[in-house]
């Protein structure tokens, strides 16, 4: 039962360093991290304990250590995987984008902006050099964060 115990703990610490610090084993390009091996050989000690707490065979407590080590390996992977396929990426800068104030952006201090971008779906705090009102249209010339330093718009030539 030791050994079951003591693979279970490396697993755990494998695991809990990985969750902290990100994968630091990867196999195959990614196949296999970290992360699923932690989990794995903590279902490899558990599953050994329990089987051999209840009294069966070692070579049972062996088996079904392995199989469920290895089931428990591939389903975080695979949910590791698909959680990786749905992170947004690259993030994107919103600078020479135009927009209207929709609160009153004072010199060095807040104001708010919505911005005519498709990605844009809520407002974004700014600030300026100059007071711009409500209603001015404005373009982005900065991006700190979330927070956006605008200047007001110049008017387009009339054909």
């Amino acid at each position: 039962m030791i050994v079951f115990v003591v693979i279970g703990a490396v697993g755990l610490a494998v695991l809990l360093l990985s969750l902290l610090l990100g994968d630091l084993v990867e196999f195959g390009d990614g196949d296999v991290s970290g992360t699923s091996l932690g989990a794995g050989a903590v279902a490899f000690g558990a599953i050994g304990t329990i089987v051999t707490a209840n009294g069966l065979p070692i070579v049972w407590a062996y088996v079904a250590s392995a199989v469920f080590g290895a089931l428990v390996v591939l389903g975080v992977q695979r949910l590791v995987r698909r959680l990786r396929e749905t992170e947004d990426g690259v993030g994107y800068t919103v600078v020479g984008v135009s927009g209207v104030v929709t609160a009153t952006v004072v010199p060095n201090g807040a104001g708010e902006v919505s911005l005519d971008d498709p990605r844009e779906l809520e407002r974004r705090l700014a600030w300026a050099d100059t007071e711009i009102t409500v209603g001015a249209r404005v373009v982005v010339v900065e991006q700190a964060g979330s927070r956006v330093k605008v200047e007001p718009a110049e008017r387009l030539p009339e054909r």
